[in-house]
C-alpha cells in the first residue's frame, strides 16, 4: 500500500475544492448524486441556476481524481517489462508527443507515457487561465 501512495509514483493527492465556495457547495452536490444511484444522465445535469464552466470544472477534476485513485491501486502491475507499449488493445497504440521533449509521436511504455499524461492533465487543471479557481470565472466556450 506504501507504493501506491508514494509521491514519487503516478499517485497524486486529490485536488479539493475550498469549503465555503460555491465550488465546494457544486462539488458535494455533484458527490451525492453520483453516489445515490440515480441515473448518469440525471447526476451530471446542470443543476438550476449554476454556471455551466463551474459545473463542468467540478466533474473535470472529479473525473481525474478518480482516473488518479483507479491507476495508482493498479500501477505496481504496469511495469514497463510487462506494459512496453501504451496501447487501447490490439488494434490502438498511443504515442506521446508534447512539443517539448517529444516534438514528434513518440512510442513508450505505458507507465512512463501515463505519468507524462497524468502530469500534462496536472498542469491543465492547475492553470488559472483554464480551470480559475474564483467561481464565475471560467471563459465563456473553453468547455
Amino acid at each position: 500500500l506504501k507504493q501506491v501512495f508514494n509521491k514519487d509514483k503516478t499517485f497524486r493527492p486529490k485536488r479539493k475544492f475550498e469549503p465555503g465556495t460555491q465550488r465546494f457547495e457544486l462539488h458535494k452536490r455533484a458527490q451525492a448524486s453520483l453516489n445515490s444511484g440515480v441515473d448518469l444522465k440525471a447526476a451530471v445535469q446542470l443543476p438550476s441556476g449554476e454556471d455551466q464552466n463551474d459545473w463542468v470544472a467540478v466533474h473535470v477534476v472529479d473525473f481525474f481524481n478518480r482516473i488518479n485513485l483507479i491507476y495508482g491501486t493498479i500501477c505496481e502491475f504496469c511495469t514497463e517489462r510487462t506494459c512496453p507499449v501504451m496501447s487501447g488493445g490490439p488494434k490502438y497504440e498511443y504515442r506521446w508527443q508534447d512539443d517539448m521533449k517529444y516534438k514528434k509521436p513518440t512510442a513508450l511504455p505505458a507507465p512512463q507515457y501515463m505519468n507524462l499524461l497524468m502530469d500534462w492533465i496536472e498542469v491543465q487543471i492547475n492553470n488559472e487561465d483554464i480551470f480559475p479557481t474564483s467561481v464565475g470565472k471560467c471563459k465563456k466556450g473553453l468547455y
